[in-house]
């Protein structure tokens, strides 16, 4: 899709409804008369359900009509997203998603998409791991002390050094847009400045609800970032004081059972008001975005067409406005 000259879009990312073909999901959002472009999941942790590149790669028919699909309805494709975690030290799993992840790099380039969603991995906490990626977030316990280095200097900038070079040689158009998302390497503005370094491509697809729960200020970052926000995704994050005064940010049983989390992925407009979706937006345009704010649905108390519908109606009216 090219970058819109005239204001920001409104999208949906269509892994939410697995159950439909990409035809009726296109044909549904048309309908809505508020989504203008759709993210489409290639890979990594998504099941693929209207996107697969096996399917497509080398297959110009098949792309033809995946296009059709999309633009016969009126839409247009804002973005591949292929998150996964490609530096996972279970090398079957790390290898799985670097194909995935190469594969989507090539499939946006003939789909002529040039905003990649991806996540930039997480590895163990040592060459001899296997099993789990560690997620070094900090703490005073010896045991933690040096994880971060190691992984940046061993796994992390070696790895994303290579995959910028490789993206530019196959799509030179296309920029990586990292999912700020704890549990990765790169999660915040300082991860992502010292992985910015690593290649010209890379960028940032910027969710506001991963950190709403983590008491950073979404306004604060797209002030910070500016030029290298890529994409972006509109989801809300609902807070409940009482159950984070006992059981804080980090409680390991997220999201389940929904009605007892601290904190829960929301509709937008159900955690915070329109008048702050207005600042975040109009920040947005004054930091020089010109693209989508694509539709994500992770909200457990509400249905997925009433979500949508109603998280896209305030977008529009916000960027109307």
């Amino acid at each position: 899709m090219e970058r819109s000259k005239n204001g920001l879009r409104t999208g949906f990312f269509t892994d939410a409804m697995p159950d439909r073909t990409l035809s009726e999901v296109a044909g549904w959002a048309a309908q809505t008369g508020l989504v203008q472009d759709l993210e489409l999941g290639v890979g990594g942790y998504s099941p693929v359900p209207h996107c697969a590149p096996s399917d497509l790669l080398g297959h110009p028919d098949a792309i033809r009509r995946l296009k059709s699909d999309v633009e016969d309805a009126g839409l247009g494709i804002s973005a591949l997203n292929v998150s996964g975690n490609p530096l996972h030290p279970n090398p079957d799993l790390a290898q799985r998603h670097d194909t995935d992840l190469r594969n989507a790099i090539r499939l946006a380039a003939e789909l002529e998409v040039d905003r990649l969603v991806a996540m930039s991995g997480c590895p163990g906490a040592g060459a001899s791991d296997r099993v789990a990626p560690h997620f070094s977030a900090g703490g005073w316990l010896p045991d933690l002390e040096g994880i971060a280095d190691w992984q940046w200097r061993e796994r992390v900038a070696p790895y994303w050094s290579e995959l910028s070079r490789f993206a530019r040689q196959e799509h030179p158009q296309l920029m990586i847009c990292f999912e700020l998302h704890p549990g990765t390497y790169v999660y915040n503005v300082e991860t992502f400045r010292r992985a910015r370094k690593l290649g010209t491509n890379l960028g940032v697809n910027l969710d506001p609800s991963h950190f709403f729960w983590q008491s950073m200020d979404p306004l604060a970052i797209v002030q910070a970032l500016g030029d290298d926000i890529g994409h972006v995704h509109g989801k809300d994050t609902t807070l409940h004081p009482q159950r984070m005064a006992l059981n804080g940010l980090f409680d390991h049983r997220w999201p389940n059972p929904p009605d007892e989390m601290p904190w829960n992925f929301a509709t937008i407009g159900r955690g915070h008001d329109r008048e702050w979706w207005g600042r975040f937006v109009a920040l947005l345009r004054d930091r020089g975005f010109s693209g989508t704010i694509s539709i994500e649905y992770e909200d457990p108390f509400v249905a997925v067409e009433e979500s949508v519908l109603e998280s896209a109606q305030l977008l529009a009216a916000v960027i109307r406005s």
